[in-house]
């Protein structure tokens, strides 16, 4: 996980954050304001890892992105558990508008377009881009080979940073049932790579 990622979840296991959750359960704007702008970084994160780029841009994710967080606001005032059950919370949200985007498009009978990306990243030689993009292609291929569950569990814990308690609460599991579909969700892929993608 980088460092921004690393922080942004940080932050939402914070105090702080539960505080932002009690005052926006509250009604108070500025706390709703702050709170969007500290959760939506994840959401986004959610649902680019779980859609995907369509062509070069992540325009979809970003789209599903944005009808969670709208979500998000209806139900705010009407969230009555604890601040630090907020998350799952959220990412249960998350689970099912990713889960509408799917029925949506299974239905979708246009030949979509490739969208232009937001920006250039700079920073990366051409080299560096490729073999990006050849790892992100070849992790969601392998993704893909797993039932939606486990690839779920997989998403939560090891590119959004939930806890196995806060996956367990999204999902409707255990702890100890996330952390055993986990573990078989790892075996399976580790047994998908070839001898070369170990080195």
């Amino acid at each position: 996980m980088s460092s921004d990622a690393t922080e942004i979840f940080a932050r939402l296991k914070s105090a702080a954050f539960h505080e932002l959750v009690t005052s926006s359960m509250a009604g108070e704007q500025d706390a709703v304001a702050t709170l969007f702008a500290w959760i939506r970084p994840a959401i986004v994160r959610y649902c680019r890892s779980r859609i995907g780029r369509s062509g070069s841009a992540y325009s979809s994710a970003d789209d599903v992105a944005q009808e969670i967080c709208m979500a998000v606001l209806g139900a705010i005032t009407r969230y009555g558990d604890e601040p630090e059950s907020f998350l799952p919370f959220v990412y249960g949200i998350a689970a099912h508008k990713v889960a509408d985007h799917y029925r949506r498009a299974g239905r979708d009978r246009s030949d979509p377009a490739a969208d232009v990306p937001d920006s250039v990243d700079v920073s990366a030689s051409p080299e560096q881009q490729i073999m990006a993009a050849d790892l992100r292609d070849r992790l969601e291929e392998l993704l893909a080979t797993l039932p939606p569950r486990q690839r779920e569990i997989l998403v939560l814990r090891l590119i959004v940073g939930l806890s196995a308690q806060e996956t367990a609460t999204a999902v409707g599991l255990t702890p100890t049932a996330v952390r055993v579909t986990q573990h078989r969700a790892l075996a399976k892929l580790r047994g998908a790579l070839s001898r070369a993608e170990w080195v």
